[in-house]
C-alpha cells in the first residue's frame, strides 16, 4: 500500500467519523433543548469521537459504506412537548449532516484550498448527504422511523420500538440486495446537484 492509498483511507475515516459524531451530537443537543438531559448526563453532549463511535459500526462504514455510531440515550418522557420533541430530535441528525455538507461545499467553491483539505471537505459533504438520505429510511433504528413515530399514536410507536432489534436484519438484506442503492442513489445525486446549483 503506497502513501496515496494510506492518505485516502485516512481522509475517508476522518470524514466518516466527523459525519457520525456530529450527527449523534445533534440528537443529544436538540433533546437537551427539549428538556431531556439524558445525553448530557451520560457525557454525550460532546464532539469527542470516543464518546460516540461504535468500533464495529465505524469499521463497517469505512469498509462497506454502511455503519453506525452508538445511539444517543434519549428519554422522551422528559420532553416539554412529547411529539415536537420526538420529531425535532429525530430529524436533528439529518439536518446536521445536510448543513455540514452544504457548508463544506460552500467553502470548496469560495475558498482556495490545498488538495488534501479540498478532498477532505468533499468527502465530508458526500458522506453527510449519504448519511442524511440513508437515515430517512423509515425502518428502526434509523431516524426515518422515529420521524414517522412522532406522528403516530402511542400504540404504533410501541410496535415500532418493540421490533426494532429485528429490523436491523431487514436493513442488511435490503443493502446486500442492492435495493437500497437503487432507490436512494438518485436521491443522493439530487441533493448533491441541488446544493451545487445553489452555490455555483
Amino acid at each position: 500500500m503506497d502513501k496515496t492509498q494510506i492518505l485516502s483511507y485516512i481522509i475517508t475515516a476522518v470524514s466518516i467519523i466527523f459525519v457520525l459524531v456530529t450527527h449523534e451530537w445533534a440528537h443529544g443537543y436538540v433533546a437537551y433543548l427539549n428538556g431531556d438531559t439524558t445525553a448530557k448526563d451520560n457525557g454525550r453532549l460532546t464532539l469527542n469521537p470516543l464518546k460516540h463511535l461504535d468500533l464495529l459500526g465505524t469499521i463497517s462504514m469505512i469498509v462497506f459504506r454502511f455503519g453506525w455510531a452508538k445511539p444517543v440515550p434519549i428519554n422522551q418522557f422528559n420532553f416539554k412537548k412529547k411529539r415536537l420533541g420526538l420529531f425535532t430530535v429525530a430529524i436533528a441528525g439529518i439536518v446536521m449532516n445536510l448543513l455540514t455538507a452544504f457548508i463544506c461545499m460552500f467553502i470548496m467553491v469560495n475558498v482556495e484550498l490545498n488538495e488534501i483539505v479540498f478532498v477532505l471537505l468533499d468527502h465530508i459533504s458526500f458522506y453527510g448527504i449519504v448519511f442524511a438520505v440513508f437515515n430517512l429510511i423509515p425502518i428502526p433504528p434509523l431516524d426515518g422511523s422515529k420521524i414517522l413515530a412522532s406522528f403516530l399514536p402511542d400504540k404504533f410507536q410501541y410496535f415500532i420500538y418493540k421490533y426494532e432489534k429485528y429490523s436491523f436484519f431487514i436493513l442488511v438484506i435490503l443493502i446486500a440486495s442492492g435495493l437500497i442503492d437503487k432507490i436512494f442513489s438518485p436521491m443522493i445525486l439530487f441533493v448533491y446537484k441541488f446544493f451545487t446549483n445553489i452555490l455555483v
